[in-house]
C-alpha cells in the first residue's frame, strides 16, 4: 500500500483536485489511509479548485474549497511514493522537475491506457468527459493499491 500519493496535472486547478479528492475518499472509505496531494506543472499557485470541479464535486459531499494550487517541486517529488498523472507530457515535465520521480510515475488511466484531456476553458461535456475518466483511473488504481 503506497501512503503518500500525488495527484498532477497542469495548472492544479481542475484535475488534479477532483482526483486528489475522489482518490483519498475511495481509500478512506475502503479503510486505507493514505496521504493524497495534487499539485500542477505549470501550476496557478494558490488558486482554488475551479467553479466547475467545485460544483462537481459538491454532490458527491467533497468540498473542493479549500484547495489552493502548488507547484511540483522536488521536494514533493521525493516525497510520494507514488505520482498519477494527467497525460504523458505530465510525466516528461515532472522529470525535469526530479528526474527520480520517473520510475515511479504513471497515468491516472494507466490500467485504461488513456490520457485525460483537460477540461479548462471548454463545456461541461469536457468536464463530464475529464471527470468520468477520473472516476475509472481512481477506481481502477485503488483496486491495486
Amino acid at each position: 500500500m503506497y501512503e503518500r500519493i500525488l495527484v498532477v496535472c497542469t495548472g492544479n486547478i481542475c484535475r488534479s483536485p477532483v482526483g486528489e479528492f475522489l482518490l483519498r475518499s475511495t481509500l478512506n472509505a475502503a479503510s486505507r489511509k493514505a496521504d493524497v496531494r495534487s499539485a500542477g506543472v505549470g501550476a496557478l499557485v494558490g488558486d482554488p479548485a475551479h467553479d466547475t470541479a467545485i460544483a462537481m464535486m459538491a454532490p458527491r459531499g467533497l468540498d473542493l474549497s479549500a484547495h489552493r494550487a502548488q507547484q511540483a517541486t522536488p521536494e514533493l517529488c521525493r516525497w510520494a511514493q507514488l505520482v498519477l498523472v494527467m497525460e504523458s507530457h505530465h510525466r516528461e515535465a515532472l522529470t525535469q522537475i526530479d528526474a527520480t520521480v520517473r520510475g515511479k510515475t504513471f497515468l491516472l488511466g494507466h490500467w485504461s491506457k488513456q490520457e485525460i484531456p483537460d477540461p479548462y476553458k471548454r463545456n461541461q461535456q469536457a468536464w463530464d468527459e475529464a471527470v468520468a475518466l477520473i472516476d475509472a483511473g481512481v477506481d481502477a488504481w485503488s483496486k491495486r493499491l
